[in-house]
């Protein structure tokens, strides 16, 4: 059978949130032949062994706003991540992330900007051929047409600054370059190639946040966060003498929000469900990849919703650009 030479990429999502506080990383590989990837839903995939990876990600959130003066309203979040991978093994990688963060409100009045917490994860691939296997390091175009799975957890180093003040004074820890404390995360893939063009991926994961005290007493801990994916990708192009491949994706995000705490209280107009609808393209050039999506919300419910201005499941829309190299 034909061995397939596979190039990589990471699609990654971190952070996507009420002024970004919370945080989310997704995973994918895809090569000329085989099993495509999605933008936002994370695919079952390991880097190859010994591979390096290289990662650049533009998340930009325009908010919808409520009023026409010129207010505190939220007016955009603008997500960048630089990331860096290593296949271990065919079946383990490993990733560390430095977001750059800049969110910004209508009337300037608390702007911020700068990098925020350091996220490390590790990702476990095996599959089912006859049984359950790692993931091995080579696979024929058929094998690429077995089930794939991977477990991946990871937590995030609070490196970022979780204090910054507004002019007056006060701290607004949804701001902040920080969470001031370790959130954990943990998830779960499927990806099945159920046709030669056609790939079906599902992803679940869930984080959890500690409660930090901030500088001015007050002790927040942002709720937890449960998020069920699923997406399509078509290959639309292949064209192997120039090793470029063209996919079409399209996919569905559940993210349910927890409410955030104040001092061990559940805060208002925090906290509730949505699903996005990301439409998008991916186009790979030998070792690289360059990914384009939109992301909208295609139905809300949201705790205390018409409060909720500048949270999540609020945007006019989500605008993904990213940018991947395997050396």
């Amino acid at each position: 059978m034909r061995t397939v030479m596979v190039f990589a990429w990471i699609a990654l999502l971190l952070p996507a949130a009420a002024f970004g506080h919370h945080g989310v990383a997704s995973l994918g590989i895809a090569g000329l032949e085989g099993p495509g990837a999605p933008i936002e839903t994370s695919s079952s995939a390991t880097l190859p062994e010994g591979s390096v990876l290289g990662y650049v990600k533009l998340d930009y959130a325009k908010f919808e706003r409520y009023t026409e003066a010129r207010d505190d309203e939220g007016d955009y979040n603008a997500f960048w991540m630089y990331g860096a991978g290593y296949g271990v093994k065919s079946w383990l990688s490993v990733y560390l992330f430095a977001p750059f963060y800049t969110k910004k409100v209508e009337d300037n009045r608390y702007n911020t900007s700068g990098f925020a917490d350091l996220s490390a994860m590790g990702v476990f691939g095996f599959k089912y051929d006859e049984g359950f296997r790692l993931t091995p390091a080579n696979e024929s175009l058929d094998d690429l047409e077995d089930w794939h799975f991977t477990f991946y957890g990871g937590l995030t180093i609070p490196t970022g600054d979780e204090n910054i003040r507004t002019s007056d004074g006060e701290i607004d820890p949804g701001m902040s370059l920080g969470f001031g404390k370790p959130s954990y995360s943990i998830g779960f893939t499927t990806t099945k190639q159920v046709a030669s063009r056609l790939t079906w991926v599902f992803d679940t994961s869930f984080i959890t946040f500690t409660e930090n005290e901030y500088d001015d007493g007050s002790k927040v801990r942002f709720g937890d966060e449960i998020r069920l994916n699923t997406a399509a990708s078509l290959r639309l192009l292949t064209h192997a003498r120039s090793k470029f491949r063209l996919d079409g994706n399209l996919e569905a995000n559940y993210l349910k929000l927890g409410r955030d705490e104040l001092c061990g209280e559940g805060e208002d107009a925090t906290g509730g469900a949505m699903i996005y609808a990301v439409p998008g393209v991916r186009a790979y050039y030998k070792n690289t990849s360059i990914g384009l999506g939109v992301k909208v919300p295609a139905w809300t419910d949201l705790n205390e919703e018409d409060d909720q201005q500048g949270a999540e499941g609020k945007e006019d829309y989500r605008a993904i650009f990213t940018f991947s190299v395997l050396l």
